[in-house]
This record gives C-alpha cells, sequence and structure tokens, in this order.
C-alpha cells in the first residue's frame, strides 16, 4: 500500500488488466448496484463476480476489511433506522410506540447491498490499479490531464485522509494527549485534529499544485510517459461489453419502473 492510496501492488491476473477495463467493470457495478430489484440478485453478484476477482487479485483480505469497515457502519444504522421507521405489518418487536418491521430490516439491507456491490467494483479498481497508470489511461483516451486530475485526487482523498489523521494522532499522543481512553472521550479529543486536518490538506493542494505546474501540467505540449500499458483486443472487446451490459441494465430498469 503506498502513502495517500490503498493500491496494493502485486502481479496478479487483476493487476495486470488494463485501468479502462476495470474502470469499465466498475461502472457496470454501478449499473448493477442501481438496477437490480432483489436483495438476492445484489448477493449473487457480489458473492459470485466480485468477490471471485478479489480472490484473483489475491486481495481478499485488504479488499474483505475495506468492504466490512465502510458498509459495516451503513448497515447497522440503516437497518435500525429504517427497521422503526420504514413501516410495514410484519412487526418483529416493539419498543414503546415504535414498531421494528421485518420490511423496514430488508430495505436497510436492500439499501447496504447496494452499497456494497457498487464499492466492489470501486474498490477493485482502487486496490489493483496504480494511480499513475490510472491517470494515464484516461489521458491516452482523450480526457482531459485536468478532468483526469480530479478522478484521481476523488480516488485518493479517503486514505489521504486516513493517513494523515494517523499522524496528527501519532503527533498528539507522543506530546501527551491520552486518546485510549473510551468511546465518549475519544470522540471528544477528536475535535483538537480537525485543525491541523483540514490545515493540512489544503497544504497539501497547494504543494501538489506547485509541483505540477513545475512540471509543465498545464502546457498544450503532447505529454510523452516512461511507462507503456499493454492492451489487447480482447480487453477492448470487453470493455465495450461490460459498458453495453451497464447501459442494458440501467434501460432494462427505466423500462421496469415506466410500465
Amino acid at each position: 500500500m503506498r502513502g495517500g492510496s490503498i493500491y496494493i501492488q502485486g502481479n496478479s491476473g487483476l493487476h495486470r488488466l488494463h485501468p479502462m477495463t476495470k474502470l469499465a467493470f466498475s461502472g457496470l457495478c454501478f449499473a448493477c448496484a442501481a438496477a437490480l430489484p432483489t436483495l438476492p440478485w445484489l448477493l449473487a453478484v457480489f458473492g459470485l463476480v466480485i468477490l471471485p476477482l478479489a480472490v484473483w487479485g489475491r486481495l481478499t483480505k485488504a479488499f474483505a476489511k475495506a468492504c466490512l469497515l465502510v458498509v459495516g457502519p451503513f448497515l447497522l444504522s440503516l437497518s435500525i433506522i429504517q427497521g422503526f421507521f420504514h413501516g410495514g405489518d410484519t412487526v418483529l418487536f416493539a419498543l414503546g410506540r415504535f414498531s421494528y418491521t421485518l420490511e423496514g430490516l430488508m430495505a436497510g439491507l436492500l439499501f447496504a447491498a447496494r452499497l456494497l456491490v457498487a464499492l466492489g467494483g470501486t474498490l477493485l479498481l482502487m486496490q489493483s490499479t496504480d494511480q499513475a497508470q490510472l491517470m494515464q489511461a484516461l489521458t491516452e483516451r482523450g480526457f482531459p490531464a485536468r478532468i483526469a486530475y480530479v478522478v484521481l485526487t476523488a480516488i485518493q482523498i479517503f486514505p489521504s485522509f486516513q493517513e494523515r489523521a494517523q499522524v496528527i494522532m501519532d503527533a498528539q499522543q507522543a506530546r501527551g494527549l491520552e486518546l485510549q481512553t473510551g468511546a465518549l472521550n475519544r470522540a471528544r479529543l477528536l475535535l483538537p485534529m480537525v485543525g491541523p486536518l483540514i490545515l493540512g490538506s489544503v497544504m497539501n493542494v497547494s504543494e501538489r499544485a506547485m509541483a505540477l505546474e513545475a512540471r509543465g501540467f498545464s502546457s498544450p505540449a503532447p505529454k510523452t510517459s516512461l511507462y507503456v500499458l499493454a492492451d489487447s483486443s480482447a480487453q477492448r472487446s470487453l470493455r465495450w461489453a461490460l459498458l453495453a451490459a451497464a447501459v442494458a441494465l440501467l434501460l432494462w430498469r427505466l423500462w421496469s419502473a415506466l410500465a
């Protein structure tokens, strides 16, 4: 794993795929998350397609941990909120005048499953694709360098924040601030982190901008690269098939909603 990134170096078949192929698969995962109507279908996509790809890429442990960290809190909160406020006829239990229903629980699980499928494709892309290669692939396909950089920055933002927050916590602990004093006190002690985290992020953006400009980022001249991304006609055909499947899924969902 690199600083500010969740990319995990490797030489698996998934790592060797062209970045645009994995980006197309990520788009298909978003389409599946939006279009598939039921929980079994969503779980089938995750268990039979996304998870085997993580195993193929030798990313199983890191992939499962990231999914749990992101989806876990949503699953818990949605199951509680939807269970009490979604409504339904099958009451599982009651707390005062509030009833927890099976229909609400299933609605929460369905939303969490959509998030899991959408997140799964993105995580596979981020964990198996070097950021520089992704940016190069985007610019080679005609994307303006600024747009490619925005995409890259969006991918980096959460890992970067997490890494910077850990550095701040370590520095504060080294100066005597006690952070291991229970959940409530730890939540209260997060406030001193906000200022350094925001200021550090702003300074980082400024430093990156100056470094990029010093290297001719805004120059209209053609850019060259030290790396050559391996591509093939089979992968190009696969990308078109993935995009066609994503569009077909969305059109089917729209047709079903209007019918």
